[in-house]
């Protein structure tokens, strides 16, 4: 495990990641996996000891897939609001791991469950980030039609975050599934409209747009390995950067 020291220089003083929920099943490839969910906070504990101000958005893979519902014949809309459901089962797991490992951290939801967690409020979750706290936005937008990745864009515009960090298997974008297509192209730089031409498919083209729109940076990194959350926020690790170009 990688330890950065406090005094870290650090590229950006508030980001997002987006951590999509199949991350979570691991090898099971259904459910939580708490194995891998503890080094996973252990990261995102080191990056807000490091003094980044960190918000996090995480999908429902794991649990449920509303397209795929959707495209089993049940309603869009409805399918897509149990995902939603399922990305709040994901927050309260991480919120668990991540308090265990250090930081304070608050769920809130953009479906109101206050039994829960906190609904999300703009200004409240500005000053849990104010507090030191990690903010986990679940729910998604709150709306169906729009993936995780659209509300990871959105909620980091929201939250004024200086950049938004995509969580992966890979280490970075590449032209095709390296697992599939050995010699794909890795690249190191991307422009906004280059991934939206190439339909490369690392976020959908609504959060790129958004993205885009905002002048946020993307920054697509592998979170398999130990540590790699801190060595990004550092500059220091393997990633792809999606920004103007």
């Amino acid at each position: 495990m990688v330890n950065p020291p406090t005094t870290a220089k650090l590229r950006y003083g508030r980001v997002l990641v987006k951590l999509s929920g199949e991350a979570l099943a691991g090898d099971k490839g259904y459910g939580i996996d708490l194995d891998v969910i503890e080094p996973i906070a252990k990261d995102i504990a080191a990056a807000a000891d490091m003094g980044v101000e960190i918000c996090l958005v995480v999908g429902g893979g794991n649990i449920y897939r509303g397209l795929m519902a959707a495209e089993g014949g049940m309603d869009r809309a409805r399918a897509d609001y149990m995902g939603m459901l399922a990305t709040v089962m994901n927050a309260l797991a991480l919120q668990t791991a991540i308090e265990r490992a250090g930081p304070t951290a608050r769920v809130l939801s953009a479906i109101p469950m206050p039994t829960v967690c906190e609904p999300y409020i703009r200004d409240k979750a500005l000053d849990h980030l104010a507090k030191g706290r990690v903010a986990i936005f679940a729910g998604g937008t709150g709306n169906p039609f729009f993936t995780t990745d659209t509300a990871a864009a959105l909620r980091a515009a929201e939250m004024e975050c200086q950049a938004l960090y995509k969580a992966t298997q890979v280490d970075g974008v590449y032209s095709a599934d390296p697992k599939k297509v050995p010699d794909a192209k890795r690249y190191d730089r991307l422009s906004y409209a280059e991934v939206l031409k190439q339909d490369l498919k690392i976020m959908d083209g609504a959060a790129i747009a958004l993205a885009r729109d905002n002048r946020i940076p993307i920054i697509v990194f592998s979170i398999k390995s130990q540590g790699s959350l801190a060595l990004e926020l550092q500059g220091q690790g393997a990633s792809t950067t999606i920004d103007g170009g």
